[in-house]
């Protein structure tokens, strides 16, 4: 049954976050409220100021664990702001969060975001949900791993996910089988996790770093793409920095959602 949840979180854009690449089943409505699934759960978000109100199935404790309120994004933008580079970004969209999305999801989500545009994601995903996720209030579950495990790459081909098809189904069967164990990855440091997940055919090294960030909130991996590409010969030729270890997903998603907002204002 729906419930009404407010949160305060100070300092959050939730439309900033939604949209800055890191979640693909949110959609925004005329009134400036989302729409949308987190985990199975259903749910629509509206923001004014510092609250948060949501209506979903799922308690205040679950939202607060989605949208990472036990972080302290504060004390990492200070830390971050020591860097030059860094400041602008974090200025214009210093609200992001990094939310803490199911892995399950989130590793099927980049794979199908290898080599596509938000939209055709989003259309992919959708589809696969329809096609072979439950029925719930609202619209479609995330499938199990074992569902698309069962299936064959024809069962795949309404999703019209390309060469993505074959990526997802090994996916779902090392997953499945136990060749790749997410709770183990949980566990495990960025990089053992990473070792873990580029077992999976068509898992590289950057859809590996986005599902440990997104999925996984290894707050120590940092995707690196085309844009990321741009970001760092600009600003940190050398590379990131080292010390900054611990907000380098953070930071990673600070520039990332800044180069492709502001392109030519860096």
């Amino acid at each position: 049954m729906a419930q009404q949840t407010t949160l305060t979180i100070p300092n959050f854009s939730l439309r900033d976050t939604l949209l800055c690449g890191q979640c693909f089943r949110w959609e925004e409505l005329p009134d400036g409220s989302f729409s949308g699934f987190a985990g199975s759960h259903f749910a629509s978000v509206l923001q004014s100021g510092d609250q948060v109100f949501i209506t979903s199935d799922a308690d205040a404790a679950f939202w607060e664990t989605y949208f990472d309120c036990d972080t302290d994004y504060e004390a990492a933008k200070k830390r971050l702001s020591h860097y030059r580079a860094m400041r602008r970004p974090i200025e214009r969209a210093g609200g992001i969060r990094l939310l803490r999305q199911d892995p399950w999801e989130a590793l099927c989500s980049f794979i199908i975001s290898q080599n596509n545009n938000i939209p055709r994601i989003k259309g992919i995903i959708s589809r696969l949900c329809e096609a072979f996720g439950e029925a719930v209030p609202g619209g479609y579950t995330f499938p199990a791993a074992e569902r698309l495990a069962a299936c064959t790459l024809d069962d795949l081909a309404p999703l019209r996910a390309g060469f993505r098809g074959k990526y997802l189904l090994d996916a779902a069967q090392r997953v499945n089988d136990g060749r790749v164990v997410l709770d183990r990855i949980a566990a495990s440091s960025t990089e053992e996790g990473e070792a873990e997940l580029i077992q999976i055919f068509g898992v590289g090294v950057k859809v590996a770093q986005c599902v440990l960030l997104y999925g996984f909130h290894k707050l120590d991996a940092f995707p690196v793409d085309v844009w990321m590409k741009k970001v760092l010969a600009l600003h940190f030729p050398n590379g990131f920095p080292k010390q900054a270890k611990k907000d380098r997903g953070i930071a990673q998603q600070f520039l990332f959602h800044d180069i492709r907002s502001f392109p030519d204002q860096q």
